[in-house]
């Protein structure tokens, strides 16, 4: 897939997503987290996107390994921003990012983010952020 069709496909779901969130009822101005996916099964080039992120301005996490279904591994990393809905500014993110990812031969693998209304609080958020892996509450 050529990168014009991939930035484009990205842009329509940053819209559907926000949308989503939105006729959820999640706040739209609200300040969420946003975590942009990077992926690889090389771990130098994942770190050089990393870098390349983090210059960017955006907070990285630690790349973890993982087990894929097929035996194989990948690495993966999040680059995270912290700002409301806004598709402007997430349509811009994603250009940037997924440059970055076809400049170090990494996989650019979209964002997410966590529903954000009246009912949940941030209490609900941080412990969210809390658990362990087997999905019970330290």
């Amino acid at each position: 897939m050529s990168i014009e069709s991939q930035l484009k496909a990205q842009l329509a779901e940053n819209s559907d997503i926000v949308q989503s969130l939105f006729d959820d009822g999640s706040d739209p101005d609200a300040e969420y987290v946003i975590e942009h996916h990077f992926s690889s099964t090389n771990f130098d080039r994942l770190e050089k996107a990393a870098v390349d992120a983090f210059k960017l301005g955006f907070e990285v996490n630690d790349a973890e390994e993982m087990d894929l279904e097929d035996g194989s591994i990948i690495f993966c990393f999040d680059a995270v921003a912290h700002h409301k809905l806004d598709i402007a500014l997430l349509d811009k993110a994603s250009e940037q990012l997924l440059q970055l990812a076809i400049k170090q031969k990494v996989d650019y693998d979209g964002w997410g983010t966590y529903y954000v209304g009246d009912d949940m609080d941030d209490e609900d958020y941080e412990d969210d952020e809390e658990e362990e892996d087997d999905g019970f509450p330290r």
